[in-house]
């Protein structure tokens, strides 16, 4: 594996390889069905789901508006997701005959890759400087397809593949939970919703109706949890449009609901039907239950999904430790 240009004296290389860890740039590894196996068996899918489920457990009860640490690296994070916003700005979208994937996404998504390393770096430890390479990976698979011009849930997946790896090398704390998700992750959406509105980009393999979304999972999930124990708002609550409007500053998932709301025409049964079956569950606690199981189930064991996810060091596609 190619370890990446590396700065330092050789006795730097030498520690780092007596520790074992040469990162490496990421590929992909499951490219026919039958690997989907090898993947729900891999470090990768062990570490990945214990970083979606941690987080649940982190955010129960909390609204978007408490208290919690932010720490420098947050701070860098919310510097690199304003530096995406900026740039949609200074790329306006152009006069194409097509309504949807107006072709100065990719334009925009050309800045991204050149300076993807460079981001990343800004965020990293110096003496872990040598994961920019593997890191940036994620960071670039996160915002859509520059091809399709298109988002969906796989992308969102390399953004918590993102914060996962900001972790593993000692970026990110188990303090800054709070903070990865209500500051970082919750800029991450508003600005993958400034890419969607602006370059009306596609939903990539949606279910259409059938899905929960055309574009997100995880603020389902995570935004239920925040509503686990709420003394007055239930499930039934959300397709209340004054709810939504009144509280969605503290909660991620009627922010989800209300930018559905907005994009969306026609009754909330028909275009969103899997969430307006979800707001007739009884408690929030089972709509998490029910949303995880789901997320498993629609994207992680789902190939069309998988089959772009890549591996390298921070997320290994060897089976996972019993």
């Amino acid at each position: 594996p190619s370890r990446g240009s590396k700065s330092g004296p050789p006795e730097d290389e030498a520690a780092e390889a007596a520790a074992g860890v040469a990162f490496i740039v990421p590929k992909k590894e499951i490219s026919m069905v039958p690997d989907m196996g090898k993947w729900k068996r891999s470090q990768a899918y062990a570490d990945y789901i214990g970083f979606i489920l941690t987080l649940n457990e982190g955010v129960k009860g909390k609204k978007l508006t408490c208290e919690y640490k932010v720490s420098e690296t947050v701070e860098k994070l919310l510097d690199l997701l304003e530096t995406l916003d900026r740039w949609i700005n200074e790329t306006p979208p152009v006069d194409q005959p097509s309504r949807f994937g107006n072709k100065a996404y990719r334009t925009w998504f050309s800045k991204l890759d050149q300076e993807a390393e460079a981001l990343v770096s800004t965020v990293l430890p110096p003496e872990k400087a040598a994961a920019a390479p593997e890191i940036a990976v994620y960071l670039k698979e996160s915002v859509g397809n520059s091809t399709r011009i298109d988002y969906g849930t796989g992308h969102e997946a390399a953004f918590a593949a993102f914060l996962c790896c900001l972790c593993k090398v000692g970026a990110l704390r188990v303090d800054d939970q709070l903070a990865i998700v209500f500051k970082v992750f919750n800029r991450y959406l508003s600005v993958m919703r400034k890419l969607q509105r602006t370059y009306r980009m596609e939903p990539a393999g949606s279910q259409g109706v059938w899905g929960l979304d055309d574009f997100q999972f995880l603020p389902f999930i995570w935004g239920s949890s925040q509503f686990i124990d709420h003394p007055t708002l239930e499930p039934r609550h959300f397709i209340d449009e004054r709810v939504v409007n009144e509280h969605h500053q503290d909660y991620m998932f009627l922010e989800c609901i209300k930018f559905i709301n907005e994009m969306k025409t026609g009754p909330f049964a028909e275009h969103s039907n899997q969430l307006w079956n979800i707001s007739a569950v009884p408690s929030w606690s089972k709509v998490n239950q029910g949303l995880i199981r789901m997320y498993k189930a629609e994207c992680l064991e789902k190939f069309p999904v998988i089959q772009h996810f890549k591996f390298g060091s921070l997320l290994s596609i060897q089976p996972a430790k019993p």
